[in-house]
């Protein structure tokens, strides 16, 4: 007899729907998966056997096919455990031939009949065009984030069974636990001194642009970076949506309303792979950092320490917002618009020049240098030296101005960019600054100049008329830019000192 089950997996972050076919006919018993399994998918035979058993159901003595349909789709995990078990009992017609009409089944399982929840039940239930849903309880907020589906959370296998011979009704989805909010992030009170670092974060939190720190140890680079986040608003409906799936798809626990509200804050090692920094692998297609701080902050602490051709790899996603993944089973495209902080010691000793503290020779400072490239840091239209706070700054006890304070300016230039069609200022496309942040006559002037002197380039130019109008809609301007909106832009994307001669 043959079975068909609906059923989906996942490549990259999005789901697919997959058919699960199950055939049982006469001939040596066996147990064959076919449709391009991976390794997981193929060890389902001995995962469906131990639960069937446990349940109290029949192994068939039979020949049994499994087809996961597309063929040419690669499946990957133990989501279709349910399915495939649900196919066979249909096919051993231990369950009725109408059980699985217009129905789909996602779901792990255990050897004790348990059904247990799979990574990336958002995108996978989003996937799948059937009305009712049959899920593991563990996933159950996670399913009803979709909204068009009728869920039906499950424990055990027997449950299914029974609710589809009609025996008992389908389990009732467990209450919602009530939880304590999560107690408050990093404040930016907490920052002495740094007046001209913490206009920088403001600037960066209101535009989205990228902001790059360079100063010596202890000086509070770090300090500065973990408190961005704390700057942003929350996510909107679509990009909370969006951000949640990369999540789910991820494996990363979620909060518990199941919605990533809050933008994520990542901060991966220095040792980072350029895999697992852009996404990719070679077994499943995965999210890499850029895309799980999609809509967040990206912090890559100790910049100078990661490999340049790392680096390097994230020039198009910070330009294009997306990435791009290219195998030869599958190509696949991640979302990566994220906010990049970086922060770095001016040489490899840590010591500022021309402080006289360096103990490095020129050839290493060169060399260290190197390893963040031209076009890289043109990338980031914020660059802040960050020198120690003085004595006077770390022993006073009053505290600064708190995160919140910044968070409601930072709340109105968001909304003005907002006015515009953009999320934030940074990604304005070039066509449409003559528009949204003309200049006037002295502030011509000083751009021309500026470029005449070789202290901008193209990309720079566009970067520094972005961040004016950032200040521009902080300050609570709405008109053309003066020429003290831009002065700023250019004195926060000043070139570090050590690195001498490289173009801005």
């Amino acid at each position: 007899m043959l079975a068909s089950v609906a059923s989906a997996t996942l490549l990259g972050v999005e789901g697919r729907p997959v058919r699960v076919e199950v055939h049982v006919s006469n001939g040596l018993p066996g147990f064959t998966v076919v449709g391009l399994p991976d390794t997981t998918c193929r060890e389902s035979r001995d995962r469906v056997r131990a639960a069937l058993l446990s349940s109290g159901l029949t192994w068939p003595n039979a020949r049994v096919t499994v087809n996961l349909a597309p063929p040419g789709l690669r499946k990957v995990g133990a989501g279709l455990d349910l399915a495939i078990a649900v196919g066979l009992l249909i096919a051993s017609e231990q369950l009725p031939a109408g059980g699985a009409t217009d129905r789909a089944f996602v779901g792990e399982l255990g050897l004790d009949g348990s059904v247990r929840a799979v990574p990336g039940a958002l995108p996978l239930i989003d996937s799948l065009p059937e009305p009712e849903i049959v899920v593991p309880a563990g996933c159950t907020v996670e399913a009803q984030l979709v909204g068009r589906h009728a869920i039906r959370p499950v424990d055990r296998l027997g449950d299914v069974v029974s609710a589809l011979c009609g025996r008992a009704p389908w389990p009732d989805p467990p209450e919602p636990v009530e939880l304590p909010d999560p107690p408050p992030g990093p404040d930016l009170a907490d920052v002495r001194g740094q007046p001209a670092a913490r206009f920088a974060l403001e600037v960066a939190a209101a535009g989205g642009h990228h902001l790059l720190l360079v100063g010596p140890p202890g000086a509070g680079k770090t300090m500065l970076a973990r408190r961005l986040a704390g700057l942003l608003p929350d996510l909107d409906q679509a990009c909370a949506l969006e951000t949640t799936c990369i999540h789910s798809a991820a494996g990363i626990p979620l909060p518990p309303s199941g919605l990533v509200r809050r933008p994520p804050f990542r901060a991966p090692h220095h040792g980072a792979s350029a895999a697992s920094l852009v996404g990719g692998g070679s077994g499943s297609m995965q999210p890499g950092e850029v895309s799980l701080a999609n809509h967040g902050v990206l912090f890559l602490d100790e910049v100078g320490e990661f490999d340049p051709a790392v680096l390097d790899s994230l020039r198009q996603p910070l330009e294009e917002g997306v990435i791009r993944v290219a195998r030869a089973a599958a190509k696949v495209t991640f979302p990566a618009r994220v906010l990049l902080v970086a922060a770095m010691n001016p040489c490899p000793c840590g010591e500022a020049r021309p402080a006289g503290g360096c103990r490095c020779a020129p050839a290493t400072r060169a060399r260290y240098a190197r390893r963040m490239s031209g076009p890289l840091l043109d990338r980031f239209d914020l660059r802040i030296e960050v020198g120690r706070p003085d004595v006077a700054e770390l022993l006073d006890t009053s505290a600064g101005e708190p995160s919140r304070d910044v968070a409601a300016r930072v709340a109105v230039a968001r909304r003005a960019a907002s006015a515009r069609g953009v999320g934030a200022n940074a990604e304005l496309p070039a066509w449409r600054l003559d528009d949204v942040a003309p200049l006037d006559a002295a502030a011509s002037r000083l751009v021309e100049r500026a470029l005449r002197a070789g202290r901008l380039t193209g990309r720079g130019l566009g970067g520094v008329r972005r961040v004016a109008r950032t200040i521009a809609d902080l300050a609570g301007h709405d008109g053309r830019l003066r020429v003290d909106h831009v002065s700023a832009g250019l004195a926060l994307r000043s070139e570090p000192a050590f690195l001498d001669g490289r173009v801005a």
